[in-house]
């Protein structure tokens, strides 16, 4: 097998996906990338093709432009995955919207091509069970902002290929980054430990122990903590983490409950970076 799979496809050109892609193809991957329709599809070469330019002009992409997009498509149609090795879904965390996604794609790849999912928090198992080879499905849980984010947490459902499971830790050194497994279980690793500590950070806020800044600074200083809770959850999405909290606290319990902060915040369309404004302001 391949250290990296060569024809790659990602189905969703959003922050998350575009990062893909762009992990992929400084790779030396051919890639595909899906959106919805020609307005989206646009907008994500318009994404992908600005992060490979920023990442020539720092050096962390050596080869030149034309190598690089000349490997890139953006397509409205499935059927431009059909000679793909690996697809990988990144389309937003919503178990019916990813489960047809994966549905609609495995209708047109090879019975040899691997699907994946970038999904958070989702179970991998109940999105196997959408389709009619589980055993070439499991979870690759990229990480934002994903050019220079150095981990991918890979997710292993009950009925995911035991060789599968070795294949992607060997993408993932493909890809420069570091591999972690984990079972398919609720949040997985990294989402039921970061939004436990995000959760918290934000009941502190509600409550007026400390400011935004002074709780990131004491995670940030007293537990070396690169980035602080608050200021991690303004660049995931508060609606994001929002939707993760959802989900944990329906299957794990009231301790992943959203605080309100968190609802009204969302509420009013301050989502973090995104939008300008989360727990902290980026408009100014």
């Amino acid at each position: 097998m391949r250290e990296i799979p060569e024809r790659v496809g990602v189905v969703g050109g959003g922050r998350m996906g575009a990062g893909i892609a762009h992990a992929f193809l400084a790779a030396g991957c051919s890639v595909v990338v899906r959106e919805a329709d020609e307005r989206g599809a646009q907008a994500a070469a318009a994404r992908i093709e600005r992060s490979i330019r920023t990442a020539i002009e720092r050096g962390t992409v050596t080869e030149g432009w034309e190598a690089v997009t000349g490997r890139l498509r953006v397509v409205t149609e499935f059927d431009a995955m059909a000679d793909r090795d690996l697809v990988v879904e990144a389309v937003p965390e919503n178990i019916e919207l990813k489960a047809d996604v994966l549905t609609a794609v495995e209708k047109f790849v090879s019975p040899t091509c691997v699907l994946a999912s970038n999904t958070s928090s989702l179970p991998i198992d109940t999105l196997a069970g959408a389709l009619g080879d589980p055993g070439r499905f499991l979870g690759l849980h990229f990480f934002n902002p994903v050019p220079t984010s150095e981990l991918v947490e890979i997710v292993v459902g009950s009925r995911t290929g035991a060789a599968l499971s070795a294949d992607a830790v060997r993408w993932v050194v493909g890809l420069g980054k570091q591999a972690i497994s984990v079972r398919d279980s609720p949040g997985f690793a990294t989402s039921r430990l970061g939004v436990a500590i995000a959760l918290e950070a934000m009941r502190m806020l509600e409550d007026g122990v400390a400011s935004a800044a002074d709780i990131d600074t004491a995670m940030k200083l007293g537990y070396k903590h690169p980035v602080g809770p608050l200021a991690l959850t303004d660049i995931v999405g508060l609606d994001v983490r929002l939707d993760i909290a959802e989900h944990l606290s329906s299957v794990l319990g009231t301790r992943f409950e959203p605080p309100g902060i968190l609802r009204d915040l969302v509420a009013k369309g301050h989502t973090g970076r995104k939008s300008g404004r989360g727990f902290f302001d980026y408009e100014t």
